[in-house]
Order: structure tokens, then sequence, then C-alpha cells
């Protein structure tokens, strides 16, 4: 059985590239692309190996917010198909207030997927999602000094 958490939206933070942070992913960053945006949550399929699953396995995505879409596979609610919305996100795509509601608890492919490479680049399907949503496209950092 899962408690029930809620999250500030300002300890939403998501590029898990060591260069890009120097805190835990846990604290609040001073950049971070994924805010006021939410596209590829509302886009692609999020689907993972269903050990990541709360209960016996040892994993902690809530079995509430997932359909089973094989033998050792589990996705997220609403993008089984993809081009849906996550169950998870909340909030306005492309607004403020968007933000994921299981932050904490979200599956390792949402943790796996970084804005940008290890050189600066911004991922092109994020430049291609946010476009699509009429956000502004991001600055390419490749060349800036990012250990700082």
């Amino acid at each position: 059985m899962s408690s029930a958490i809620t999250l500030d939206p300002d300890t939403i933070t998501s590029l898990p590239s060591p260069r890009f942070r120097k805190l835990s992913n846990s604290r609040p960053q001073p950049f971070n692309p994924c805010h006021g945006c939410g596209a590829c949550c509302s886009h692609f399929r999020v689907s993972f190996y269903s050990g990541e699953l709360e209960g016996e396995t040892g994993g902690w995505v809530p079995v509430s917010l997932v359909t089973q879409v094989g033998p050792l596979r589990a996705a997220m609610k609403g993008t089984e198909d993809g081009g849906g919305r996550c169950i998870g996100l909340k909030g306005d795509l492309g607004l403020s207030n968007v933000r994921c509601g299981i932050y904490e608890l979200r599956p390792s492919v949402c943790r796996d997927y970084e804005p940008y490479n290890e050189r600066g680049e911004p991922n092109p399907d994020c430049q291609r999602l946010r476009t699509a949503i009429g956000l502004s496209l991001l600055d390419d950092l490749s060349g800036r000094d990012l250990a700082a």
C-alpha cells in the first residue's frame, strides 16, 4: 500500500546529467527547461520494466497509474499508444503550472530523459515538441563552461 505524496512544483528538476547539476535531482535547480513545458509527458509512450512497479519487487511506481503493456512492460496510463498525456502530468502544457505529480515516484524512463546531451546540445525531440506546443527552442549550450 502506498501513501499519497504531495510535491511542490519548485522541487521538480530534470537535468540528470552530472555535467548540468551538482545537487541531487530532488533539489531545486537554477536552470531547468522542463519547468513550464511538459511536452514530452504528453507525447511519448512512457513504458518501462514492470520491476519498477511498487510491491514485492521493490519498485516505486504506483500500480494504480499504469497499464500492463507486455509480460514485463508497463506504461503510464494515458501514454499506452503514444501521443497521449501521462496521468502523472499536472497543469497546463507550456505554462508555469505544469509539473510531474509523481516526481519522486516517476519511472526510470522519465528520470533518464534529458533535454540536453553531455555536450550541451539540445535534444532534437525536445526541440520538436517544444515547437509543437508554441514554446521557444532551447539554447545550444555547447561551448559554454557548464561545470561551474
